[in-house]
């Protein structure tokens, strides 16, 4: 076969691993949801800012040491002066680089919120993508735990306002300082101890997989799982294993908090952050908010090796069934923590900063679950069909559609092939429009148009079997003068919006 006569490969549509495709009822549940969280954000008088999706690489700190490429976690390119941009990582490093480049400009402390999306160049896998979407809050420039409570108490009253209720959720808070001076009381204070506290770290994160019994076997000697794999563990002996499960295992902080301020007697930053602690639990009290509602739970390790101080994690408590049909917990939806070397890193000066961050897709599934999110049916446009191709009636079927629109009506004049008509009322059907408006030559001359309520016409016809009969009832179908045109499909509506609701009901 000559070249010429070859014929061009079709290319093959397919989505990117990692990578989802949003359709309509997602978005609009997105957007439900995160209205509501922006509401509460301003009602705490914070302010929107929106960065980049792009940021230069440096700035996210992703490169490597030594290295002149940038490591694996994110998506990069070289612009056209070499220089390494990346995909943002997440949207607190960009927000830190915003500060440090307007910090001249800005009022301080700087109380802002962002949406967006984030992207890891990470292996995919169930449930995890490489682009998903956050929704942020930081305070930069305010060095007291009492902003860290404010955080704390704005997180509690956004799962409130999701119709999230008191006891299915808790906020848990613990101290990057704390742990440090359990670290330091055990004998791993110090640069030369940084990879076992690491190594201890990761441990105490396995809480609530493996329990305290499992943690022990990974802050010892290590554990060997029920297929024979094993993890060697951290090394530690008998007396600071127990000082550490003592740490993590506390379950009311206020009985144990005198023990705990002296096991971190003496450490450098221990007792400096079991003072913050209290702090935060007294204010976060004195404004009505009980431990049900936010914790301090020393067993929070989340970022511990990123955040300087408070960390903390909102947690769904209810249950959820799993793919394997078993009964757990549904777990975080977000958490954040004070972070203040994070902007210091552009000034060569101190900045405080604390946040928290949301991950949407999983309380969305989350609100999914509880019927909180979803569940109100946009309405199908009304559907105005074309009889006739002319300029002048195609003007008058538009002049319905916007005479409906004008009035808040979602409606759409049908744009495909006009000739077949059948084809109209299939595309009604398909898209579930609530109403048809007709209107031929014969009803032209006499300024009326046909409404045909879809809904009812549809619920009528499993009831009527004969065709004749179906005629002779001309179910569902009203003709009025063009002039009541919109006060009638606005009645019908709300005929039908009365039936959903009282379905809705029963």
């Amino acid at each position: 076969m000559s070249e010429k006569n070859k014929k061009p490969q079709k290319l093959k549509a397919r989505l990117p691993r990692g990578f989802v495709d949003r359709e309509a009822g997602d978005i609009r549940a997105a957007n439900q949801m995160m209205e509501t969280i922006r509401e509460v954000y301003e009602r705490y008088g914070f302010d929107p800012i929106e960065t980049p999706l792009f940021e230069y690489t440096d700035a996210l700190g992703k490169f490597l040491p030594d290295s002149d490429r940038p490591n694996e976690g994110v998506f990069s390119l070289q612009d056209d002066d070499e220089q390494w941009m990346s995909l943002r990582y997440d949207l607190t490093a960009p927000m830190a680089r915003h500060v440090a480049e307007n910090f001249n400009e800005i009022q301080l402390p700087f109380r802002t919120y962002r949406a967006g999306y984030v992207f890891r160049n990470e292996k995919p896998g169930p449930g995890r993508f490489r682009q998903f979407m956050q929704f942020d809050a930081d305070t930069v420039g305010a060095p007291g735990v009492q902003s860290d409570a404010e955080m704390c108490m704005m997180m509690a009253d956004t799962l409130e306002a999701l119709g999230i209720k008191r006891g299915d959720y808790v906020i848990r808070v613990n101290n990057r300082k704390v742990l440090d001076g359990v670290m330091e009381a055990i004998g791993l204070g110090g640069e030369e101890n940084a990879g076992r506290r690491l190594n201890v770290l990761r441990a105490i994160d396995k809480l609530d997989k493996f329990g305290p019994e499992g943690v022990k076997l990974l802050l010892g000697e290590g554990r060997k799982d029920e297929s024979g794999d094993f993890t060697k563990g951290a090394g530690l002996i008998g007396e600071q294993i127990e000082k550490v499960l003592f740490f993590v295992g506390i379950k009311n902080y206020a009985d144990s908090a005198a023990e705990l301020a002296d096991l971190v007697a003496g450490t450098s930053k221990g007792a400096e952050g079991v003072g913050e602690l209290n702090m935060i639990g007294g204010l976060v009290e004195s404004a009505g908010y009980d431990a049900g509602r936010i914790k301090i739970d020393p067993s929070v390790v989340r970022g511990l090796e990123y955040y300087t101080g408070p960390v903390y994690e909102a947690e769904l408590t209810f249950d959820v069934t799993n793919e394997k049909g078993e009964k757990v917990v549904f777990g975080s939806v977000g958490g954040g923590g004070r972070y203040d070397g994070l902007v210091s890193r552009f000034m060569g000066q101190p900045v405080p900063a604390t946040g928290f961050s949301i991950g949407v897709s999983r309380l969305m599934t989350a609100l999914k679950n509880l019927g909180k999110l979803g569940e109100d049916q946009v309405l199908a446009p009304v559907l105005i069909t074309v009889m006739d191709g002319d300029v002048e009636s195609m003007g008058r079927y538009q002049r319905f559609t916007q005479a409906l629109r004008n009035e808040g009506v979602r409606a759409e004049m049908y744009q495909g092939n006009w000739k077949k008509f059948g084809n109209q009322l299939k595309y009604a059907d398909r898209r579930g429009s609530p109403i048809a408006i007709i209107q031929g030559g014969d009803e032209r001359a006499q300024g009326v148009v046909q409404i045909k309520d879809l809904i009812e016409g549809k619920r009528l016809s499993g009831e009527i079997t004969d065709n004749a009969e179906w005629r002779e009832a001309r179910v569902a179908q009203e003709v009025v003068p063009e002039a009541e045109l919109v006060t009638k499909v606005k009645e019908i509506l709300a005929a039908q919006a009365e039936d959903r609701r009282r379905v809705k009901g029963a």
